[in-house]
């Protein structure tokens, strides 16, 4: 049986691991979900600020942070193994949900030709540009500033079979959404 991937792509904050983790559980088969974070988080930590991984500059955008990503060799060779390794999982025949955060659309012509033996489905998660702003702050975790940044950026060049605001739908209500238009 050929695997199926369902592809979460948003801003960070947006609720991509959230609708992933409720489509888990509703979904008929059993999906994986791979996270772009747990890829990043592989790195050792000096490479988390290194102009050879990834590298953050805040600067103030009408008066509120803007952290641009530099993405350096090795942080590109982290993420091109990724791409690869989430191809290798789906050649096992194992369903996944991939949780990515895309810039520009680059690399969707890598997963497209990588992906292209699967049914691959692509998602676009959005929500207002202060909504990410206020869950951002909320989390704790996240780089304040980085939603800012990702915000025009993320659903640029990409064409998306679903799209779902989840400002106004909850994780649930978008993960049904999903299983409900790909029959999963």
């Amino acid at each position: 049986m050929t695997a199926r991937i369902i592809f979460l792509n948003g801003v960070g904050s947006a609720g991509k691991s959230s609708i992933a983790k409720a489509l888990q559980t509703i979904a008929s088969e059993p999906y994986l979900h791979v996270q772009m974070d747990a890829f990043i988080d592989m790195l050792p930590e000096a490479y988390q600020e290194h102009p050879d991984g990834f590298s953050y500059e805040t600067t103030l955008e009408n008066g509120k942070p803007f952290v641009a990503i530099d993405t350096g060799p090795i942080g590109e060779k982290v993420m091109r193994g990724m791409r690869h390794a989430i191809a290798a999982m789906a050649r096992q025949g194992n369903n996944l949900i991939i949780d990515d955060v895309l810039c520009d659309g680059g690399e969707m012509p890598e997963y497209r030709a990588l992906l292209s033996d699967f049914r691959l489905d692509i998602v676009g998660i959005f929500a207002p540009l202060d909504v990410l702003e206020a869950r951002e702050r909320q989390r704790g975790d996240r780089m304040i500033g980085l939603a800012r940044w990702q915000y025009g950026r993320v659903h640029r060049n990409i064409h998306y079979d679903l799209e779902v605001d989840t400002s106004k739908a909850t994780p649930m209500e978008c993960a049904t959404l999903i299983r409900d238009r790909f029959g999963l």
